[in-house]
């Protein structure tokens, strides 16, 4: 029985088809894996900041949450978009559970580094693992939603793949990042291709040089961070390929596969 964690990101959810879902919930039904599910929700929580007419800045592709957007970030992930995947994965023949990081103290976390700027946003300095091993165990595909709390009681927006990269590390599972794109790309003249493999120090080298920036930078580090974390593979593909998840899970090459320096098959 393997884990995997699969993030799915904002940008991507609402675009993910009926049978995306359904290869989540085949991957649980043959036995052979144990799914579970990390969402963004990104241009939902935009949408929502600016029908309410709520200042929102970005600093290093995290989000400058104040009070008022992190409740707002926390109505959207934990109410909106963690209801719908739940629903679908039903929809698919699926048993899912939505969680917030804050039920069961999920995602135990803390202020990150420089929060000064950052306002409430937080990384996660533990999982409670209990919780989800006894969940999966009675059948359930458990859906996350990205807001941790602390001893304290204080909740927290945490970067959605940085949260995934987290689960995976404690669950020891696959990482898989959904993306509205099939990989990382590279420019080469006046075209470009999707990496098929990359290291980590390659990953780190094209954020030094700008060639990954903005959003993706987070779901880069998040995926090098797994590797710290020894997560076995970790790789960034395309969900609007409705076979791409299911491909991957039978060994196929799809996608970005991540790997530490030294283990690269190059492509």
């Amino acid at each position: 029985m393997q884990y995997i964690v699969i993030k799915c990101g904002g940008s991507v959810c609402d675009a993910l088809s009926d049978s995306f879902f359904q290869q989540v919930v085949d991957l649980q039904q043959s036995g052979l894996w144990r799914p579970v599910i990390v969402h963004g929700g990104g241009p939902s929580i935009s949408a929502l900041l600016k029908a309410f007419n709520i200042t929102s800045s970005f600093v290093n592709g995290l989000r400058v949450t104040t009070r008022e957007v992190l409740d707002t970030a926390e109505m959207v992930l934990s109410g909106k978009i963690n209801k719908q995947v739940v629903r679908r994965l039903k929809q698919a023949g699926g048993k899912a559970i939505g969680l917030s990081g804050v039920d069961g103290d999920l995602l135990g976390a803390e202020p990150v580094s420089g929060h000064e700027k950052l306002g409430f946003v937080g990384q996660i300095k533990q999982i409670n693992t209990h919780l989800l091993h006894t969940l999966m165990e009675q059948g359930y595909i458990p859906v996350i939603s990205p807001i941790g709390v602390d001893q304290d009681g204080q909740h927290y927006n945490i970067n959605a793949d940085m949260a995934a990269a987290a689960v995976a590390g404690a669950l020891q599972a696959t990482l898989c990042f959904v993306s509205d794109i099939p990989g990382i790309y590279v420019e080469e003249g006046e075209s470009r291709r999707v990496l098929k493999t990359a290291t980590n120090r390659q990953l780190e080298q094209l954020i030094d040089d700008h060639v990954i920036t903005g959003g993706m930078v987070p779901k880069v580090k998040a995926a090098i961070s797994a590797l710290a974390y020894q997560v076995p593979e970790v790789v960034i593909l395309c969900g609007k390929d409705e076979q791409a998840l299911a491909a991957f899970c039978q060994g196929e090459a799809v996608g970005t596969k991540i790997v530490m320096e030294g283990a690269a098959i190059h492509g």
